[in-house]
């Protein structure tokens, strides 16, 4: 066997395992595109029934459905604790800015990093 033949037989299952990540990546892409999408849709039916219901004063009434009901309830959606949020309002408990920015510091000092590698994928842009 030459060297090309070995190196074809060495190349083919990456290849092949490759082909299979590309594949699986574009499958992906399509599922959280499609998510996203139907997350939207039932959003917006969500706001129109909800709606609907206190409009004619039915919220604490329960809508039967083949495989169980629905009723209206009320959600806390908090936002997320980001560090500009946290400097934010520790500058109303603190009056030192520089005591501010060194717990900021410290908090970002203590997060845990895991560094990995991955694989990025780039689209060429249409010309």
């Amino acid at each position: 066997m030459n060297t090309t033949e070995q190196s074809l037989q060495v190349q083919d299952p990456f290849v092949t395992k490759v082909k299979r990540w590309v594949i699986l990546d574009t499958q992906l892409k399509m599922v959280h595109e499609k998510v996203k999408t139907m997350r939207e849709e039932r959003q917006h039916l969500s706001t129109e029934i909800c709606e609907y219901l206190d409009k004619n004063n039915m919220v604490h009434k329960k809508i039967g459905i083949h495989d169980g009901d629905l009723k209206v309830y009320e959600k806390k959606d908090y936002s997320p604790l980001t560090f500009t949020f946290l400097e934010t309002h520790l500058t109303t408990l603190m009056t030192d800015p520089s005591q501010v920015e060194l717990v900021i510091d410290y908090l970002k000092d203590q997060r845990e990093i895991k560094t990995i590698q991955d694989i990025k994928r780039s689209y060429k842009t249409p010309k």
